[in-house]
Parts: C-alpha cells; sequence; structure tokens
C-alpha cells in the first residue's frame, strides 16, 4: 500500500550545515521536513576538520579577509557572494557558538577564542573545534533540531526527484515537494511542501578520487536541472590537496590547519616539496 504523503511547510534535502541551519531558521514559520540520505550524522560537515573563517578580532578586517578570498580564488570570485560571506562571517560563527558549539578557547588572545591561521588568510581568523570542528558543528545543529518540536528527521531517505507544477500540467513551473526513496523498503514516498531547500552539498563522489563522504553524488544539481534551475559554475569542484593514503584502511584527509600552522610535506627522499598543484593528493604511507 502507498504511503500517504507527507505534508510540511518547508521540505530540506540534506543534513548537513545548510540543511539544518535553514531547518531551524525556518521552523519558527512553519512545519519542517528535513531529509537524510543515510544516518543524520553523515553529511560532508562531519568530516570538516580545521575550522571557520571569520573575522573575529584587530588588526583583522572584513577588507583583508575579502582580499585575501579573491586571491586565493585567482580573481574568479564572484564579488558580491564573497563580501556577503565574509560580512555575516562574524554573526553566523556567534549563532552556532549560541547553539552549543564548542569552539577552542585561549585566555590568552584578545576574542577569548583559539585563532587558527590557514593557507590563504594573511590574519588568525579561524575558529575550531579542536581538529573535529565539522563533527561539532554537525552535532550541535542536531541536537537543537531534535529539541525543536517544529522539525521531523527523516533519515535512510534518499529524494530522487522535485515535483513541479509543470509536470502536472501547469502552465507556470514551480517545485511542490519530492519524490523520496525508502531504500529499505523500495517504498517511494511523496512529501508536499510549499517551500522545498535543496542543501545536498557536491558531487565529489561522482570521481575516483575524493575525501568527500558516498552521499556527496550530486543528488541535488541534478534534480535542480532536472525541474529547470540554471546550473553553473560546475567546473569548480574541491580536491583537498593533502590526505593520509594506506593500501590496506580508507584514505582520510589531513587538516588545512597543519599547513596553516607551517607544516611542509616531503617525498620519501626527504625532499621538501615547496609549492603543491590545487588538484593533488599526496600519499603518506608508513
Amino acid at each position: 500500500m502507498q504511503p500517504d504523503p507527507v505534508q510540511v511547510d518547508f521540505l530540506v534535502i540534506g543534513c548537513g550545515i545548510a540543511g539544518l541551519g535553514y531547518a531551524l531558521e525556518v521552523a519558527e514559520l512553519g512545519s519542517v521536513a528535513v531529509l537524510a540520505k543515510r544516518e543524520v550524522d553523515e553529511a560532508a560537515t562531519r568530516y570538516a576538520q580545521g575550522g571557520i573563517a571569520a573575522v573575529w578580532q584587530a588588526p583583522d578586517s572584513f577588507e583583508q579577509h575579502i582580499r585575501d578570498t579573491v586571491t586565493a580564488g585567482a580573481g574568479l570570485n564572484d564579488r558580491a557572494a564573497v563580501e556577503m560571506c565574509v560580512r555575516e562571517g562574524p554573526r553566523q560563527v556567534q549563532r552556532l557558538a549560541d547553539l552549543g558549539v564548542a569552539f577552542t578557547r585561549n585566555a590568552e588572545s584578545p576574542s577569548g577564542y583559539d585563532l587558527g591561521k590557514e593557507g590563504g588568510h594573511s590574519q588568525r581568523r579561524v575558529l575550531h573545534a579542536g581538529d573535529i570542528t565539522g563533527k561539532a558543528l554537525q552535532q550541535a545543529l542536531l541536537d537543537e533540531a531534535h529539541r525543536h518540536d517544529s522539525i521531523q528527521l527523516f533519515p535512510d531517505h534518499m529524494a530522487i526527484d522535485l515535483i513541479t507544477s509543470r509536470k502536472l500540467g501547469a502552465e507556470h513551473n514551480r517545485v511542490l515537494g519530492a519524490y523520496v526513496l525508502e531504500p529499505a523498503s523500495g517504498v517511494i514516498r511523496t512529501f508536499e511542501a510549499a517551500v522545498t531547500m535543496i542543501a545536498t552539498g557536491g558531487a565529489g563522489k561522482v570521481y575516483l578520487y575524493t575525501s568527500n563522504p558516498d552521499v556527496a553524488s550530486g543528488d541535488g544539481i541534478a534534480m535542480a536541472y532536472r525541474a529547470g534551475a540554471t546550473i553553473a559554475n560546475m567546473e569548480f569542484v574541491q580536491f583537498h590537496p593533502t590526505c593520509l593514503y594506506h593500501p590496506e584502511a580508507k584514505n582520510f584527509l589531513l587538516s588545512e590547519a597543519l599547513r596553516g600552522e607551517g607544516a611542509v610535506l616531503r617525498l620519501p627522499s626527504g625532499q621538501t616539496l615547496t609549492s603543491l598543484p590545487r588538484t593533488s593528493i599526496v600519499a603518506f604511507v608508513p
């Protein structure tokens, strides 16, 4: 028997920092369903290590952070997007702290936080929770979502396509929800919503080698494209430049904080690598 549709005000596809952060915002306005392809803590957010960059203390400034970002982006950045992210950064980081993210403190720092310095940054501005910042972020957001009466979390629910009015015969196209697969049962459920947010992250897993988790397979991008959305900048895919590789274990990324704090890369011969292609992965085999 086909289950009844799930009807909510807001449907959020994806349970990382973007999806959960959005869900917590709109939960004050109506009912929210958050879909997780696997477990609710299995998102790219969980695997981030180093921290979050935000202007936090003098002599740092928004202008310096913007300049650093544009320089690191070889001038290809969307300037408006850079300025928005930089200027909103401190407020959003404070919101995460208010939600319970335990950023590492330093009593000797003017800000009270232990600020790291990573590649491309001219100032110490990276707030972190040890070196498991992503896990701390994910858990704090999940804890808050579990406490909110308006939010329902649906683990092991894989969105497979958006429901659009044009598919139903309407002249004007808008998204009405999504068709969602429960892999365990093989049942496809209908989720109906006034607003649908796609927060499924990137598509790193379409490549053979990536430090992205298995869930980062570009589903949301494909669904949006099929629904008629404009897709841009698909050539910009992040490959973390260093990871730990062993033939008998799953590789994992080595934090950008290592290089930011002065670590150097060496070949087995002892030769120091003074430059590293942005898309390379260096193997460290004991």
